[in-house]
């Protein structure tokens, strides 16, 4: 087994590091739908394009080739999405946890 056969799971544990990373450097609550829609819509396009390509390339039908690149795409990328914004909820959850130290030793102080 070589490294290339594992690739989309290499791809996918960089997801959701990213997405730990992302969720716990920007403060607050991100819209997780909306990155979900953003991917989806990414997904469509680059579906599109992949699937044309691959129908001038091979010569078969268009219209075929074109739905399978795309449905294909689609999936991959709101997988990777997934990923992504399951790494946004541990981030966010370290955040918090980083945050909840800190905010109870000024109220210690006050009184």
């Amino acid at each position: 087994m070589t490294w290339y056969e594992y690739i989309d799971s290499y791809i996918a544990v960089l997801m959701l590091i990213l997405g730990i990373v992302y969720g716990y450097v920007n403060p607050g609550k991100e819209n997780r739908v909306a990155i979900l829609m953003k991917a989806l819509l990414i997904g469509v396009v680059l579906g599109v394009i992949f699937g044309l390509i691959a129908a001038l390339v091979t010569e078969k039908s268009v219209i075929i080739t074109t739905i399978s690149g795309t449905i294909g795409t689609v999936v991959f990328i709101v997988v990777l999405a997934i990923f992504f914004i399951v790494g946004t909820v541990i981030g966010d959850w370290l955040e918090a946890k980083k945050k909840k130290p800190q905010q109870q030793q000024p109220q210690a102080e006050k009184k």
